[in-house]
């Protein structure tokens, strides 16, 4: 394994790793705020910070490169996280993480016709289906109770489907471009996507809300580290090893959120679970094999 392959195998697993901890901080916003308005703040937030930190601007316009940035941020930003917020509000967040894990072989199956360099092997197909083995007893705990609502499970499958094709067109972007103007540029069109969105939705805009500690410091954590430097991550990760070797690392987020709700909720952890665990990383490792 070369510098590169290791370090975008590192990339992608801090990624999932961040974004697989802010169900706790979400958690925390919904006492208070909307899903939409959790959505309009994180990423406009995200987006002043990314302005004071990298405050240059290109003003030379390629269209078709501005019209993929703004496919991009419709699909990675807006289309994604509203439609897996949608989806919670139908059926069980069970099965919408269930239905996500699928992105994977989505973005392996797109992959593969979008870029030569992507070629789909057996190995994902056997890494998927022991990753979502493992995935069903950790999310269901031994319940094995399977609630299936048409609407709600249908849009976190077109979700899942749309993150898949948003992973896969990141690698269309221009090596030359810097990592933070690319998030950036990603970011500002997820925004003005968004924003037709937020006034059908009649949210309102409470900045006093914002300023309490405890809210604060949960839209600082998924602005700078689940949208910023996540984003950021995983963009620098596909350019290294890939969309499909990246995204494999997202079944990992069940694991790493079992592991965390124990270390910081106090939720217990049973034998079903651990056998869950040991069922993805298999799959995990079947997925990579052919590769590592």
């Amino acid at each position: 394994m070369n510098r590169n392959s290791i370090e975008g195998y590192l990339l992608a697993f801090f990624t999932v790793f961040i974004w697989a901890t802010t169900y706790i901080f979400t958690k925390n916003l919904l006492k208070n705020l909307t899903p939409y308005e959790i959505l309009f703040y994180r990423f406009t937030l995200a987006y002043l910070i990314l302005c004071i930190i990298y405050p240059k601007f290109n003003f030379d316009i390629n269209l078709k490169e501005e019209l993929l940035f703004l496919t991009l941020g419709f699909l990675g930003v807006t289309a994604y996280y509203l439609l897996e917020n949608i989806a919670l509000k139908y059926t069980q967040a069970s099965n919408v993480g269930l239905i996500v894990s699928s992105i994977p072989i989505f973005t392996a199956t797109i992959a593969h016709f979008m870029h030569e360099d992507e070629p789909f092997h057996k190995h994902l197909l056997y890494g998927f289906i022991f990753s979502i083995l493992g995935i069903f007893l950790v999310i269901f705990n031994g319940k094995y109770i399977l609630n299936l609502n048409p609407l709600g499970d249908i849009l976190a499958l077109i979700a899942a489907i749309i993150f898949s094709i948003y992973s896969s067109l990141l690698k269309k972007t221009d090596n030359k471009l810097k990592q933070l103007l690319v998030i950036r540029k990603i970011f500002f069109y997820g925004l003005i996507t968004m924003i037709p969105i937020v006034f059908y939705n009649n949210v309102r805009f409470e900045m006093a809300k914002l300023w309490q500690l405890n809210i604060l410091s949960s839209f600082l954590f998924l602005s700078l580290l689940a949208s910023i430097l996540a984003f950021i991550m995983w963009s620098q990760a596909i350019k290294l090893i890939g969309a499909t070797k990246t995204s494999t690392f997202i079944y990992l987020v069940p694991l790493i959120t079992m592991i965390s709700s124990s270390l910081f909720l106090a939720e217990e952890i049973n034998g079903v679970m651990i056998g869950g665990g040991i069922l993805i990383l298999f799959g995990v490792y079947l997925s990579e094999r052919r590769t590592i």
